[in-house]
């Protein structure tokens, strides 16, 4: 069923595309990293489940996947908008260490969410200040024709390529609000592609330049790091729907000016063909923001008792061009779904896989392969998949095969996951899972002496403590969230 069209929707065109690779066979991605000063929330880390739906689909669908993501160390001011301080300087300004050490810090824990929501390793992790050099010579490139000199640093004149800001549609008068104002600069939308360091003045991380010494801007980076991975032009860039106002158009001007083409008129020359954004995760309280303090972060989901998959499937169950609300209630839901397939997976797990082609599982397969094929849209895909679950009287090798490969594509780790692994205590749990199993156990002998007053108190202490008791389950318990 791989063999139906993938259509994919280019925010450049703002229209729904056939994918059609660059080179014949091949895939070619590019996926705007973190900003390695803080953690990430579970909005970001939004960005990463999406771009990994892509690349497996991309993947499932035969073609040989070569997916960049990059690390941002430097350059990434406080406001996207090309304003502030640098995000990383201002963090190891603050914790009193090493800028290098808080970016393998935070680069650590952005790992660490990557594999535990199931992520598969892109073919490098592009960490920015490992082509220093390349941006150098890309900025001397391009400095004669697109470029001006200020006190501050060197800028990029958007007026020297054609549509600028096509791909956020226009910039806005909001848009021009979040966008630096700085003296001498020739249009408010002209951003630095390389700053320099103020008189007086010592960065942590700074570099030799014919503009003197400084380090580069944001949007340089990924314009360089895409070029020198992927080449001109790569089939997809994808990002944070952010990034489509400011980021990704600064982006495609220094890619047209690098390709020396004055407009817009061929995609090859946005650097990539398609560019593709999920939407924000929403969340009314405004915890999702980093400056709120205890912020959403992967590891408090954990801390609640839920697992990191149950957030992927949250993230599923949506299409990623949609708003996804966040709640407690949605994620419990989506881990309850989750047990669900899980439970259903289980009696396949000791069958030999089979032959997924057989006819009782081709409407559940065309319907999967029609939905990931429409613009990655997992919410059908996921129906799709226990829908291929529920048949019944089929041999189970063969339905194995089937959830295998749709799991391929969705990627909730079925076959290595078990209803163990989902149950995780609460932080604030007031009992250790030791004396849970000494309170069954001891529940157990006051049944079997039919003294059930005993049995009856004991079940509704452990209630009290947030365990659920599931007689005749062969789990025996789990927490109650």
């Amino acid at each position: 069923m791989t063999d139906t069209p993938l259509k994919l929707f280019n925010s450049l065109t703002r229209a729904i595309e056939v994918f059609e690779p660059v080179h014949e066979g091949e895939a070619r991605v590019y996926s705007c990293g973190p900003t390695v000063y803080n953690y990430p929330h579970i909005g970001n880390m939004r960005a990463y489940v999406f771009a990994d739906v892509l690349g497996r689909t991309l993947s499932w669908k035969g073609y040989d996947l070569t997916h960049i993501i990059n690390i941002t160390d430097v350059g990434h001011l406080t406001d996207d908008a090309d304003a502030g301080e640098d995000k990383m300087e201002k963090m190891a300004a603050e914790k009193a260490q090493s800028i290098w050490d808080i970016a393998r810090h935070y680069t650590e824990a952005y790992w660490a969410d990557v594999k535990a929501l199931n992520i598969r390793q892109p073919a490098k992790w592009s960490v920015a200040t490992d082509y220093i050099d390349e941006m150098i010579e890309f900025a001397k490139g391009i400095a004669d024709k697109h470029c001006y000199e200020l006190d501050s640093g060197l800028y990029f004149d958007v007026s020297t390529v054609g549509d600028y800001g096509k791909l956020a549609r226009a910039v806005t008068e909001e848009g021009e609000g979040r966008i630096d104002t700085v003296e001498g600069k020739r249009n408010a939308a002209d951003f630095a592609i390389w700053r320099k360091t103020p008189i007086g003045e010592t960065r942590q991380m700074e570099w030799d330049s014919p503009w003197g010494r400084g380090a580069p801007g944001w949007h340089l980076e990924c314009s360089v790091m895409g070029e020198k991975l992927l080449g001109f032009p790569f089939d997809i860039h994808t990002g944070g729907i952010d990034h489509r106002e400011i980021h990704h158009p600064n982006e495609i001007a220094q890619n047209q000016a690098y390709c020396c083409t004055g407009g817009l008129d061929d995609a090859a020359h946005s650097g990539a063909k398609i560019w593709m954004h999920n939407n924000f995760l929403v969340e009314r309280s405004g915890k999702m923001s980093k400056s709120s303090g205890e912020f959403l972060r992967l590891q408090l989901l954990v801390d609640k008792g839920y697992h990191p998959l149950a957030y992927r499937m949250m993230c599923l169950q949506a299409h990623y061009r949609s708003e996804l609300e966040f709640s407690w209630e949605g994620l419990g839901a989506a881990l309850t779904r989750l047990k669900r397939i899980v439970m259903a997976v289980e009696r396949l797990k000791d069958a030999p896989a089979g032959d997924p082609s057989h006819q009782k599982f081709a409407p559940m397969r065309a319907k999967f392969a029609e939905a990931v094929s429409d613009d990655l849209n997992t919410a059908v895909a996921l129906v799709a998949l226990e829908e291929a679950l529920a048949v019944k009287k089929v041999d189970a090798g063969i339905k194995r095969a089937v959830i295998e490969e749709m799991d391929a594509v969705l990627g909730l780790d079925l076959f290595g996951l078990t209803r163990t692994d989902l149950r995780i205590r609460p932080k604030v749990a007031q009992i250790t899972e030791a004396e849970i199993v000494a309170e069954l156990i001891r529940r157990k002998e006051a049944r079997m002496a039919k003294d059930f007053a005993t049995s009856d108190a004991i079940r509704e202490s452990l209630g009290e403590k947030g365990v659920e008791v599931m007689d005749g389950d062969p789990l025996g318990w789990e927490w109650k969230l």
